[in-house]
């Protein structure tokens, strides 16, 4: 079959037929493709990955993120006064005091061992031509303070922001994980071949602890996220359904906020200290022309 062959209903039901006759309710597995992989953590948080991350797992505004990332900065009493839980939070640099570095590796040889530790501590650059980096990357102020002893002492949005900035400074000096790609050629007869695409987790490394969140823009990899079961050539597998749809294209979705601070920051647009105020400007003149 070329392209745009199939264009009616009826053409699609009798190529359904045909199929369903000649699979006689079954697919032969023809070959398996397997390669390895490795995916790196995220960097550490700037201002802008911190908004983008906290609306997609949390739902939080970029205002409210930055309003809970102040009370975190500027103290919070956890019992014998107030105390600094997080670094600065306004701010484009990637990069991580040596003792910061020292103390989350030292934390990760003792909770995860040495398996999911780099020989090396991770260093990152900012991708921005623009950045100011007076300021760290927004991390806890020791790692060895664990969200769960705090939540006695933080309200919700408080907790629930710090343990993101917590797991994912953790997860930024883990070891990779490695992860199994899998392609599928499966047969229905002579000459029908259908592709299943996959993944298998090799190896979890920073991913016991963190995984980045995606937006809808960003066309996340669905082969990645799609699991197979294990199949071996020669193999047959019960053929349940052939569903004859019609696919149609679809305009890019609608912003989220967190994908409208990436595209902010892609160009250029807006500081540190003024991007939850430049979105809000842009959301209610967005709301004003609609």
């Amino acid at each position: 079959l070329e392209q745009f062959s199939i264009t009616d209903e009826a053409r699609a039901r009798e190529v359904e037929r045909l199929l369903q006759q000649a699979a006689a309710g079954s697919l032969r597995v023809e070959k398996v493709e397997r390669k390895q992989r490795k995916r790196n953590p995220a960097p550490p948080f700037i201002t802008s990955t911190l908004q983008q991350e906290a609306a997609r797992k949390l739902g939080f505004t970029a205002q409210r993120t930055m309003r809970v990332a102040q009370q975190l900065y500027e103290g919070v009493d956890i019992g014998g006064g107030a105390v600094g839980l997080i670094s600065y939070m306004r701010t484009d640099s990637v990069n991580l005091a040596q003792d910061a570095l020292a103390e989350i590796r030292g934390y990760i040889a003792e909770r995860y061992g040495a398996e999911d530790l780099p020989p090396q501590a991770r260093l990152y650059k900012t991708k921005s031509k623009n950045a100011q980096e007076a300021h760290e990357a927004i991390r806890p102020t020791s790692i060895r303070r664990v969200p769960g002893e705090l939540q006695a002492h933080l309200t919700k949005d408080q907790m629930r922001l710090y343990e993101l900035i917590w797991k994912r400074t953790l997860a930024c000096q883990m070891a990779h994980a490695l992860i199994n790609l899998v392609a599928v050629d499966l047969s229905a007869g002579d000459g029908n071949t259908f592709r299943a695409t996959g993944s298998t987790v090799a190896s979890l490394g920073f991913m016991r602890v963190y995984l980045e969140g995606r937006d809808d823009a960003q066309g996340a990899d669905d082969d990645e996220e799609r699991m197979l079961p294990p199949l071996e050539q020669g193999e047959r597998v019960r053929l349940l359904e052939i569903r004859p749809e019609q696919h149609f294209t679809e305009p890019p979705p609608r912003y989220t906020e967190a994908s409208l601070v990436k595209a902010l920051e892609e160009y250029g647009i807006g500081r540190p200290s003024t991007d939850a105020r430049t979105l809000l400007f842009l959301i209610v003149l967005g709301l004003s022309i609609h």
